[in-house]
């Protein structure tokens, strides 16, 4: 195996150790000395280097990833091809891999499958969005961090879906035990692939076994096209039936039968989470038979009820005839009707009357509104020659006495006549389908919002809207809004959140400010000529900042601003050497830097040189050096060069004089032995003060000294040593 431990890669990428071994490259932990962090390198194997395949396919796998931005996606920051040597650099992940925490804990609990489960589908309905199929789920390809999320790697076989779609016939590509039946035979893969994958680490999670197990990957293959493998319930009797359909769904062999998306599958994942005791209506495994539509409800006798609600229609009475009784019957009979005519004549006349007098029926001029009850709601809306005349206004009420649509009340009535147009017309229209509330869907994901509307009977027409905070595929607003009432079978319309029309903001950091604006124009965003600067220990003039950050997708259009560096250490250091007062006592010893306090010990002033750091920002700053709480030290120091340049200092206070020492004994000796002795041990302020005495050989003699000597106590070195000296009466 080849070992780059302890080499730097383009002088940037300082190896530290091996991290993981796969079948065609090396996995490194290294430090990235430019931008300080630890990352991960992956390094094609040298006898791959010559093999095209192999190195196409590390190739594949620095495309996918590098157009991947999601948070359970690891991702990366470089890539280099070169002739000799092809490596990746990606994120640093702390953790283990999943197939080694199902290892340690034999199998996992429900609520931790299901919460991995949804984090890796999220990841792969991200990749599918960019047209990235993975083709090599497996727990080993998926890092565990210690606070419960993961990251999906290792994108080494994947491929663009636009791409060649076969996998190799010659050799299965992905580990037999995971991939799905269309990969085993060579067959053309899509999404679809990725989910049966995904199936199968949730049984291995749900189980702690595999589905299929062999002595050989061949006999694997095979049960992956030939065998079904034992339900999770048989293995393990606390899961769910629910989630044990949703396994076995994801797991038909036919893709046809699976799950057709991540997100149709997170949908019922999120349904289980919500109700874990649900009971999906897939009856895993299912038959091929196809599926069998039916629109009309059978009684178990087969009669067919039409779901149309229609006006029964009654019979007339029959009339027996009655020989004995014919002519009289006859005879009443025409009486009876001679009777109603009269009567009909009678009321005609009046109504006729009434409508002459009283109302403008009959005048010529003005329009006369017809009958429209009775009518379909539908005819009348569409019937051209209303729209001249009639503004209509339908009153939607739920009626169950009449058929769906039809106008049953009108106002103003049938035979008014009015003499402006358009006439505004209210039309009550029957309604056999209640009036409900619009479920409150906002923020859901849009499969599982289309699923809710549609179960409460409405019709769902979907609509993208554009959004930079919400995540792609949720729910934004409906309309009608969210708890409006609306007719059951009415539309409802969806917007929810898209990015297709957004941009994905480049990344100019550590790029001059003008390639920044070359960049971010190239891409239809706008460079903000503002550019801010800031002291950064990166070259004058490099970018160090951007907002928005790299990878953020805005709006076309939308403004980006850089900082740059001024080329001035953002922290710099110094180290500055002083020489202590030789006391010999302990005192305390504090530096301030820009009169803010830096350093504050408690020394032993032994005389000895005592070096400190200092620490400032892009200016000169002045230095003082207190002991015991007097100025002993003063010094600048340049915070703008590297290293930081510090200045002769000076020393405020002699050293001398926070010397202590014992004063020695000078009586008895001559006035010029006292001072010297003095003087050698420090002490020059002398004062000689005479003293008469009588004897001439006590004449210039030290009779006595203030402060006495002792060999305890100490004075500082500047302390005044009054002589009392012998000298003669002036008098005598």
């Amino acid at each position: 195996m080849d070992n780059y431990t302890g080499k730097r890669l383009d002088g940037r990428y300082e190896i530290q150790e091996v991290i993981g071994v796969g079948g065609m490259a090396v996995v490194y932990k290294a430090y990235d000395n430019i931008d300080d962090r630890t990352v991960a390198v992956k390094i094609l194997k040298e006898e791959y280097l010559a093999n095209e395949e192999f190195r196409r396919r590390f190739k594949n796998e620095s495309k996918a990833i590098a157009v991947l931005s999601h948070p359970n996606i690891v991702k990366v920051f470089n890539v280099s091809y070169g002739d000799r040597l092809q490596y990746i650099v990606m994120e640093y992940v702390e953790g283990i891999t999943l197939k080694e925490y199902i290892e340690q804990q034999g199998k996992l609990g429900i609520k931790e499958s299901v919460h991995f489960s949804m984090q890796i589908l999220r990841a792969l309905q991200h990749a599918h969005d960019k047209g990235i199929v993975h083709r090599d789920i497996k727990p080993q390809n998926i890092m565990l961090l210690p606070n419960g999320k993961i990251k999906v790697t290792d994108f080494g076989i994947a491929r663009f879906s636009y791409s060649d779609t076969k996998t190799m016939t010659d050799s299965a590509i992905g580990s037999v035990h995971y991939i799905s039946p269309e990969q085993a035979r060579g067959d053309t893969t899509d999404d679809r692939a990725d989910i049966y994958s995904v199936g199968v680490v949730m049984y291995e999670m749900l189980t702690g076994q595999l589905p299929f197990q062999a002595d050989s990957s061949v006999s694997v293959a095979l049960m992956q096209l030939q065998n079904d493998p034992k339900r999770p319930r048989e293995l393990n009797s606390s899961i769910p039936v629910g989630l044990e359909q949703i396994t076995m769904h994801a797991m038909q062999k036919n893709a046809a039968d699976r799950y057709q998306s991540a997100a149709e599958m997170l949908l019922d994942i999120e349904e289980f989470k919500r109700n874990p005791t649900i009971r999906f209506q897939q009856n895993y495994f299912v038959d091929n038979e196809p599926t069998k539509y039916v629109t009309k409800a059978t009684t178990s006798g087969g009669v067919v009820k039409s779901n149309v609600r229609t006006t029964p229609v009654v019979a007339p009475p029959v009339v027996e005839n009655d020989d004995e009784d014919d002519d009289g019957g006859s005879g009443k009979f025409k009486m009876m009707i001679a009777g109603i005519g009269i009567g009909i004549a009678i009321l005609a006349a009046v109504i006729f009357a009434v409508l002459y007098f009283f109302t403008d029926t009959f005048k010529k001029s003005g329009l006369v509104v017809p009958n429209f009850t009775g009518s379909m709601y539908t005819d009348v809306e569409k019937n051209e020659s209303y729209k001249e005349l009639f503004e209509f206004e339908f009153n939607m009420v739920s009626n169950s006495g009449y058929q769906d649509g039809t106008i049953y009340g009108q106002n103003p009535k049938s035979g008014t006549r009015v003499k402006k147009t358009p006439m505004k017309i209210t039309l009550t229209v029957a309604s056999n389908k209640q009036k409900i509330p619009v479920t409150d869907v906002y923020g859901m994901m849009y499969e599982q919002a289309k699923r809710t509307l549609e179960s409460k009977g409405f019709v769902v027409v979907p609509v993208p809207m554009v959004s930079t905070t919400e995540e792609f595929g949720t729910v934004i607003k409906t309309e009608p809004e969210r708890n409006v009432e609306a007719v059951s079978g009415s539309t409802v319309t969806i917007y929810y959140a898209s990015d297709e029309d957004l941009i994905e903001v480049p990344a100019v950091i550590g790029y001059d400010s003008e390639m920044a604006k070359v960049l971010i124009e190239s891409v239809n965003l706008i460079f903000d000529t503002t550019v801010t600067e800031e002291n950064s220990n990166r070259p004058a003039g490099e970018v160090i900042k951007q907002n928005p950050e790299q990878g953020e997708k805005v709006l076309s259009g939308s403004k980006v601003s850089v900082v740059v560096s001024n080329g001035i250490p953002e922290n710099a250091k110094a180290e500055v050497t002083v020489s202590l007062p030789a006391t010999g006592s302990r005192g305390s010893f504090e530096v301030f830097v820009n009169n803010e306090s830096q350093v504050r010990k408690t020394l032993l002033f032994d005389g000895m040189d005592f070096t400190f750091e200092v620490e400032g920002t892009g200016a000169t700053a002045p230095v003082k050096v207190y002991v015991d709480n007097e100025l002993y030290y003063t010094c600048d120091v340049d915070f703008t060069k590297t290293p930081s340049a510090v200045s002769a200092g000076s020393y405020i206070n002699s050293s001398s004089s926070f010397s202590r020492k014992t004063v020695p004994d000078v009586t008895g000796r001559s006035v010029t032995e006292a001072k010297e002795i003095l003087s050698k041990s420090g002490f020059f302020n002398v004062s000689v003060k005479g003293q008469i005495v009588y004897e001439p050989s006590k004449y210039d003699v030290v009779l006595s000294q203030s402060p006495s000597s002792s060999i305890v106590l100490t004075y500082p070195v500047n302390t005044e040593i009054n002589l009392y000296v012998g000298t003669a009466d002036s008098n005598e």
